[in-house]
C-alpha cells in the first residue's frame, strides 16, 4: 500500500511543479491531473498556492527541523483539497553557529538536505525558486503567530486576528507595503500583515488558509506556535524519514567512518535506501565498532546545570560502555572548546577518541550547519549511542538510529550527572510505519 501511495504522491508532486512552472502567475483556474483515492481523475483546480514560514530567531537548527515537520504535514493536508507548495525558508544566523568568519545567510536547504527526498512527501521549493517563479519579490499575506496574551489556563483550539503582543520587526512603508529582514533578501516586501493569536495543532489553521486567505503566497512567522497534530504517528515519521541529509554531507561522514572508525554500511548493516521503501526492524542495524557520544557543553553548563556530568564523569561512563561492548574507539560530537575535548580525551589511556575537524574550505562550503550534520551522521552509525539531557541534537540522532534500525537499548541513553549512577533515560519514541 505504501508503495502505491508513494507513487501517487510522487505523481502529484510532478504535477504541482509542472503547474508552477507553466502557470506561476495565473489567477484563473487551470486544468490539472489530481490524485484522489486509488484512481487518477481530471478536473478543474485553482492555481498553485505557496506557504512560507519562519521560526523564532532564537531557536536552534534541530528545533527548526522539528517545526519543518509540523508545517510539512499541514501542507500534506492542504494538498488533499487544493495544490499548495511549501517554500523552504533559507537558513542563517542561528545562535549555535559560532563561526564569525563565515557568511551564514541565504543558505538553501539543498546545502543540508536531499530535496528529492523531501519531495517524496510534499511539494517543496527553495525561496530563490519561489522568487523566480513569481517574477517579483512579493509575499501576499503574512499572519504573525503568537500566543494568547496573559497565557492560558484551559487548552482549547482557537485563533483570532488581534493586535500584536510584542514588537514583530515588521515595518509598513508609506505605500502600505510591509518590510522585514526576510532571510537577508532586503528587496522582498509583503502586501498584507496581521498578528494572529493561536492555540492549536498545525492543521487547525487549514480552513483559515483555504477560506480566509486569497493571496498566492501566505507566510506564517513564528511557526513553532503550531503544534504537532499527533507526535510520533505515521505522518510524523513520514515527514521525518523524508528529511534525508544531503549526499555530499553523508559522503564526507562515510569517508571519516571508513578511514578512522573501521565502519562501513555493508559491515554495519546500515545501508540507506529510498525512505519510501525502507522499513527496518529494531536490531537490523549493528553499527560501527565504536561508541558515539554527544557531549553538550557551552550554554548547557548553565541551562542544564545539575543534569550534566563533569568531563571526567562523562569519560567514566563511556569507558564502562567500551568495556561492556568490547570496543576500543569513541567518536564525540561536541561543542566543547579544544582544551575541554583534550581533557576528555586524556581520560582514555587504552582507547582512541575522535572528533571531526573540517578543513577551512569544507567549513566555508557547508557552513556550521553542514559540519553539525556530519557529526550527527557519524554518531548515528555507532554501535552504541549516548547523548545529552534534553538536547534536540541528541534527539535527532536517536531518530536517525530508529530509521536505520538500531536496537532501542543502544540508542536511548544519556550521560548522567556525576552524583547519579543510574539516572532516568530519555523518552523512547519508536518509529511507526
Amino acid at each position: 500500500m505504501e508503495t502505491k501511495e508513494a507513487a501517487l504522491l510522487s505523481a502529484f508532486v510532478i504535477f504541482v511543479f509542472s503547474a508552477v512552472s507553466v502557470r506561476a502567475d495565473a489567477e484563473d483556474d487551470i486544468a490539472y491531473q489530481s490524485v484522489g483515492g486509488d484512481t487518477t481523475e481530471f478536473g478543474q483546480a485553482k492555481a498553485v498556492r505557496y506557504l512560507l514560514y519562519d521560526v523564532n530567531p532564537g531557536e536552534g537548527f534541530n528545533l527548526r527541523r522539528d517545526v519543518y515537520m509540523r508545517v510539512a504535514n499541514l501542507v500534506l493536508e492542504l494538498n488533499k483539497e487544493e495544490p499548495w507548495v511549501l517554500v523552504l525558508p533559507p537558513w542563517g544566523r542561528l545562535y549555535h553557529w559560532k563561526s564569525p568568519d563565515l557568511e551564514q545567510i541565504k543558505i538553501p536547504w539543498s546545502t543540508f538536505f536531499d530535496l528529492p527526498s523531501l519531495r517524496e512527501h510534499i511539494p517543496v521549493i527553495e525561496f530563490d525558486e519561489y522568487l523566480k517563479l513569481r517574477g517579483e519579490p512579493v509575499i501576499d499575506e503574512i499572519y504573525y503567530l503568537q500566543g494568547y496574551k496573559g497565557g492560558w489556563t484551559k487548552w482549547e483550539e482557537k485563533m483570532n486576528i488581534t493586535e500584536c503582543n510584542d514588537r514583530t520587526g515588521f515595518v509598513q512603508d508609506e505605500e502600505g507595503f510591509w518590510h522585514h529582514w526576510f532571510f537577508g533578501y532586503e528587496e522582498v516586501y509583503a502586501k498584507k500583515f496581521s498578528c494572529m493569536s493561536y492555540m492549536g495543532h498545525a492543521t487547525f489553521i487549514k480552513p483559515f488558509l483555504m477560506k480566509n486567505t486569497t493571496g498566492r503566497c501566505v507566510m506564517l512567522p513564528r511557526a513553532e506556535t503550531l503544534l504537532h497534530d499527533h507526535f510520533g504517528d505515521t505522518d510524523y515519521w513520514r515527514a521525518r524519514r523524508s528529511m534525508v541529509f544531503a549526499r555530499h554531507l553523508r559522503d564526507i561522514g562515510d569517508e571519516f567512518r571508513r578511514e578512522h572508525l573501521d565502519s562501513t554500511d555493508p559491515e554495519d548493516k546500515t545501508e540507506l535506501e529510498d525512505w519510501i521503501k525502507m522499513k527496518r526492524k529494531h536490531g537490523d542495524a549493528v553499527g560501527g565498532p565504536y561508541v558515539g557520544v554527544h557531549l553538550r557543553r557551552m550554554d548547557y553548563l548553565y541551562a542544564r546545570e545539575g543534569q550534566l556530568p563533569s568531563l571526567k564523569g562523562a569519560a567514566k561512563q563511556v569507558k564502562k560502555i567500551l568495556k561492556k561492548y568490547d570496543l576500543k574507539k569513541v567518536f564525540v560530537a561536541t561543542d566543547a572548546p579544544a582544551e575541554e575535548f583534550e581533557e576528555f580525551q586524556s581520560y582514555f589511556k587504552n582507547s582512541k577518541v575522535y572528533r571531526f575537524v573540517p578543513s577551512k574550505e569544507m567549513k566555508e562550503k557547508y557552513k556550521d550547519g553542514g559540519i553539525a550534520i556530519i557529526d550527527q551522521w557519524i554518531v548515528a552509525h555507532a554501535r552504541f549511542f549516548i547523548g545529552s539531557y534534553e538536547s534536540t541534537f541528541s534527539f535527532r540522532i536517536q531518530e536517525e538510529r530508529e530509521i536505520l534500525g538500531f536496537d532501542p537499548d543502544t540508542t536511548f541513553n544519556r550521560l548522567c550527572p556525576d552524583k547519579e549512577a543510574d539516572c532516568e533515560k530519555p523518552s523512547i519514541w519508536k518509529i511507526v510505519y
